[in-house]
């Protein structure tokens, strides 16, 4: 961490602060068969390396996903409306052997944070900013997924999805279905999302009333301040917090306004 102090005045001073953490790893070393195509082998690829299949678009239409090279993940059954991949080893068939890794890791390898306060006379002020950077998630497809378990759709699902009616072949969700699809809800660069992010993590105004008032009411300090948590967060993903990752659906981080004052006694 570092950190900065400066007096510029017997009313006026200021700080400010910083700290930056960049931690990767990969495997040197990893017991696995010999592949044939050089991207499924785990070797130089971070510990947390997500692997899946590259979504290129939804199919237009049932006849499309018919003349297309076979989808074999889970299920045999798709068609019009789901997500159609990339044959990357060309052997006319979408397998495993399709999986690559995809998106960064899933733990970010950059960590930072920084902030500033300044002070003049009986007035403070304190910023704290956090943030995180290369990183990936995914979209909980199965768990956000609609009409599934009872489950309502989204906003985001019902502003863009895939109908006969409106056949977006980059819409987000793909064709709506009472059940589960194994086609759509295998991981894939269609539900990938940037975790980067940047927050206010911290402010904080203060008043600290002048000595010479306090001390005729028997007090040494009396300072009043507001202060707030997660106020702003900057990030491409706008769906919920980012930092939920994939579940959107779970319980939010909170953003918290608070006033109090401090006070201590001669």
């Amino acid at each position: 961490m570092l950190e900065y102090q400066k007096v510029w005045s017997k009313d006026f001073w200021s700080s400010a602060r910083a700290n930056f953490t960049y931690a990767t790893s990969k495997y040197e070393v990893y017991e696995e068969p010999e592949y044939r195509e050089p991207w499924r082998s785990r070797v130089g690829y971070s510990l947390h390396q997500a692997r899946g299949y590259i979504a290129e678009r939804l199919f237009v239409d049932d006849e499309e996903a018919a003349s297309s090279p076979p989808q074999y993940i889970g299920t045999t059954i798709y068609g019009g409306g789901d997500i159609k991949y990339l044959d990357v080893n060309r052997d006319g068939k979408i397998t495993e052997a399709d999986m690559v890794p995809i998106g960064h890791p899933t733990v970010p390898e950059i960590v930072y944070g920084f902030g500033v306060s300044t002070g003049y006379k009986g007035f403070d002020c304190s910023l704290f900013f956090q943030g995180a950077a290369r990183q990936s998630f995914w979209i909980n497809p199965g768990g956000t997924a609609p009409f599934i378990n009872d489950a309502q759709i989204l906003k985001a699902y019902a502003d863009s999805y895939w109908s006969e009616e409106n056949q977006d072949i980059y819409a987000l969700w793909p064709r709506l279905s009472p059940s589960w699809n194994s086609n759509n809800f295998t991981t894939s660069t269609w539900f990938m999302r940037d975790g980067s992010f940047l927050r206010l993590k911290q402010v904080e105004v203060g008043y600290t009333i002048p000595q010479r008032f306090t001390e005729k009411i028997k007090m040494n300090n009396l300072r009043f301040y507001v202060s707030g948590t997660n106020l702003l967060l900057f990030s491409k993903f706008k769906m919920w917090d980012v930092e939920m990752a994939g579940n959107g659906l779970g319980y939010p981080n909170q953003r918290v306004i608070n006033f109090g004052l401090n006070l201590s006694f001669n």
